[in-house]
């Protein structure tokens, strides 16, 4: 049975360390926009931020994940549905 390690290293994002959000790149501002509001959001942002998707994908996901934030039921609110959304390449009003 495979197990993790937990020796395997976590990936620090850019949008934890930084001094500043204007250099930041589109998701990683997003992403830095959403966990200053809400730190309790953390394992959520990193769930859609280290999913492997591009650019463009991720800054979707996140768009839609924190705009499902204040509509009560918005399936988005998860960041699985959100990731799966974007990656289909299915385009929501954000």
């Amino acid at each position: 049975m495979a197990t993790k390690s937990r020796s395997a290293k976590r990936v620090v994002n850019p949008y934890l360390t930084t001094e500043s959000p204007d250099d930041l790149s589109p998701p990683n501002r997003i992403a830095y926009e959403i966990f200053a509001e809400r730190r309790d959001l953390l394992p959520s942002v990193e769930r859609i931020m280290n999913a492997g998707l591009d650019e463009e994908t991720t800054t979707n996901a996140l768009s839609l994940f924190r705009a499902a934030l204040t509509v009560p039921g918005d399936p988005h609110r998860d960041p699985a549905v959100a990731i799966a959304t974007s990656s289909a390449g299915t385009q929501q009003d954000a």
